[in-house]
């Protein structure tokens, strides 16, 4: 056999049980969900801005960059729900590169599975007793979400998978909102059946165990741009974009009709600036018409302390070692621009 079995790894239950969420973040969590369950339903007339690093490398530099935005928080309540990015899981196109924080809690070293969940999980909960906010992140492994099931408000499953069977039937157990990303071809009707997929109940094989899940209708789509056949990045943010995908929805029966919009990725074929123009774009295509009102609910953004990216290694406090992202004073102007828009 090519596979060299390192270490059995601890189970979920294990590591809850021995980094536990305290009470008091129970509640919060609760609350905080709650806020954006209705957003995604309509309940709510709030938007959601997720945004935060491209991948949390660093937990003083994440905890850091949340403290920040819990005092814009304070701010900007009652018209947005902000969700921080704490991304800990990061797909390689190339499956080359920096995985994240639970392959490499230092970026420097090895990959270590066991010192990157605990890790994983501590700085999750730091970050929520600090900012008093619960956070994003990507589901990457299917496998690994009873590990921070009690921790996450919300759920992205990018691009690359989306279309597998594991993912789509995992997220149908989630009970927060899952946004489920168009593929890199941005074949918008793959990212709908994914959705359907996870809006239904299923039963199927989850960590050696047969179980029944009773689907998720906080399952929605997310608009992250694609490529075309000669690696060209293709926007999918534009006002036709919007308007197609509101008749697709249409078309479908599906539970509480959302969208996000990714301004990063190829959507800005990866110049982080243009996210600010992007942003700006997709609340004027809001004004424009009530039913895109409706149906986009919110904006993912990439965004940090220092703009830019660096190789790692080069060690300069909270710049990332991933994709390039906003800066802070960028980042922040840019969250006032939204609630005043708004």
């Amino acid at each position: 056999m090519s596979f060299d079995f390192i270490v059995k790894l601890p189970t979920p239950d294990v590591i809850r049980a021995e980094f536990p969420l305290p009470e008091r973040l129970v509640r919060l969590k609760q609350e905080r969900d709650a806020e954006i369950r209705q957003v995604i339903t309509g309940e709510s007339n709030k938007f959601l801005v997720i945004i935060g690093p491209c991948s949390a490398d660093n937990e003083d530099a994440v905890c850091d960059y949340l403290n920040r935005l819990a005092k814009v928080n304070e701010g900007v309540r009652d018209r947005l729900v902000l969700v921080p990015r704490i991304y800990t899981n990061k797909p390689r196109t190339t499956g080359e590169g920096y995985k994240g924080f639970v392959h490499q809690p230092d970026p420097e070293k090895k990959p270590d599975f066991h010192a990157g969940l605990i890790a994983m999980r501590k700085m999750h909960i730091r970050a929520m007793e600090e900012s008093g906010l619960t956070a994003a992140d990507e589901m990457l492994y299917p496998e690994n979400w009873r590990y921070v099931s009690d921790i996450l408000s919300y759920v992205a499953i990018g691009a690359r998978s989306v279309e597998d069977q594991q993912h789509r039937l995992t997220v149908s157990g989630f009970d927060v909102p899952a946004g489920m990303k168009n593929p890199t071809s941005g074949d918008f009707s793959v990212m709908l059946n994914s959705v359907y997929a996870a809006q239904q109940c299923h039963t199927f094989v989850y960590r050696g165990w047969e179980v029944n899940t009773t689907g998720n209708p906080l399952a929605h789509t997310v608009l992250r741009g694609a490529v075309n056949k000669h690696g060209q990045s293709l926007p999918n943010y534009h006002y036709e974009d919007l308007n197609l995908l509101l008749d697709l929805y249409n078309e479908r029966e599906l539970a509480n009709p959302a969208c996000i919009i990714d301004a990063n990725h190829n959507n800005s074929n990866k110049q982080y600036k243009q996210q600010i123009r992007i942003v700006k774009e997709v609340l004027h295509s809001r004004k424009l018409n009530p039913d895109i009102r409706r149906l986009v609910k919110g904006v993912m953004i990439e965004s940090y302390i220092e703009e830019g990216c660096q190789k790692i290694g080069q060690g300069i406090y909270g710049k990332s070692i991933t994709d390039a992202c906003l800066g802070w004073e960028d980042s922040e102007r840019l969250i006032y621009d939204i609630a005043d828009a708004y």
